[in-house]
């Protein structure tokens, strides 16, 4: 179990640095013309990540850097911990500042604590951090499930992106115990979310299997909200879920914010082929994997 854990946390980092090149490039042939296929880190095509280099993570993985830094610290999740890393990240922070950042930190300014400070963002991304949790509960479901919804909340308050996060702790977790993705899906949308809008999110998800990836993630939307992103990312673990590489590469040939979507699909298809399906070259191209291997070593 613990080398597909590792797969889980190294998975996230590595789906999210290949997604830089060309995150929040919505037209996919300009992904086709200055790319080629995704299969490797590239520099960012635009300017939001303007100073990052080709194997460096978004604003998204250096926030998912962070909890990972705070869990290998403390032994597990403490949220102030957490919150105490993140807003120091920020203070001189100089990749990306998005919108659920700045409201974040706006709230925090203006005397919110950090139970209530989250911003109003309905962004996936909120979602996409969890991975490291499982370096510590993997086998504490509840536990677990707490922590993701306290992370998310952090900075993003609808309850959609707090849902977002337990369906794929939850759903992760479930393939760690043997089940094929697939399975692990139905299993926890049958007992936590039935009859939600979550519900209905993932199954237009599931549904798509047989539709070709780039349409159907251009049918739900290539944007960052979970109404959108969400059922993209059940798309790629349905159609994809023996093939960890096919389902990071053509998540990037789709475009849009193929980061927030490439680090949960890659959580759940690590849990599922462990370390041995994440390519080598992809491994080696990838900036903070010694931070990362240390951190997973020390816990």
């Amino acid at each position: 179990m613990q080398d597909r854990i590792e797969a889980i946390v190294m998975g996230s980092f590595v789906a999210d640095a290949l997604a830089l090149g060309a995150h929040w490039v919505y037209n996919t042939h300009v992904i086709d013309k200055k790319f080629g296929r995704v299969d490797d880190y590239y520099d960012p095509l635009t300017s939001h990540h303007k100073g990052k280099k080709a194997g460096e993570q978004t604003h998204y993985g250096d926030q998912m850097m962070v909890l990972l830094e705070s869990v290998a610290a403390v032994s597990g999740f403490d949220l102030a911990d957490f919150a105490g890393r993140w807003r120091r990240l920020f203070a001189s922070y100089t990749g990306y500042v998005d919108r659920a950042t700045q409201d974040t930190l706006q709230n925090l300014a203006d005397g919110k604590d950090i139970n209530s400070c989250g911003s109003a963002s309905d962004e996936l991304a909120g979602a996409s951090r969890i991975a490291p949790l499982f370096l510590y509960y993997a086998q504490d479901i509840e536990a677990l499930v707490g922590a993701a919804k306290a992370q998310t909340a952090f900075t993003h308050s609808p309850v959609d992106v707090i849902a977002a996060a337990e369906l794929f702790a939850r759903t992760t977790a479930a393939v760690l115990t043997g089940r094929d993705p697939l399975q692990a899906v139905e299993t926890v949308v049958e007992r936590h979310f039935k009859d939600s809008s979550i519900e209905m999110l993932v199954r237009s998800g599931l549904d798509s299997r047989e539709t070709d990836t780039r349409r159907a993630i251009a049918d739900f939307g290539q944007a960052c909200s979970v109404e959108a992103a969400l059922p993209g990312a059940m798309h790629l673990i349905a159609r994809y879920a023996n093939d960890f590489q096919a389902a990071i590469v053509e998540n990037i040939m789709a475009g849009g914010d193929s980061s927030a979507r490439g680090m949960l699909v890659a959580m759940v298809l690590g849990a599922y082929q462990g370390l041995s399906a994440i390519p080598a070259h992809w491994l080696k191209g990838l900036a903070a994997r010694p931070r990362v291997e240390g951190m997973m070593g020390s816990t």
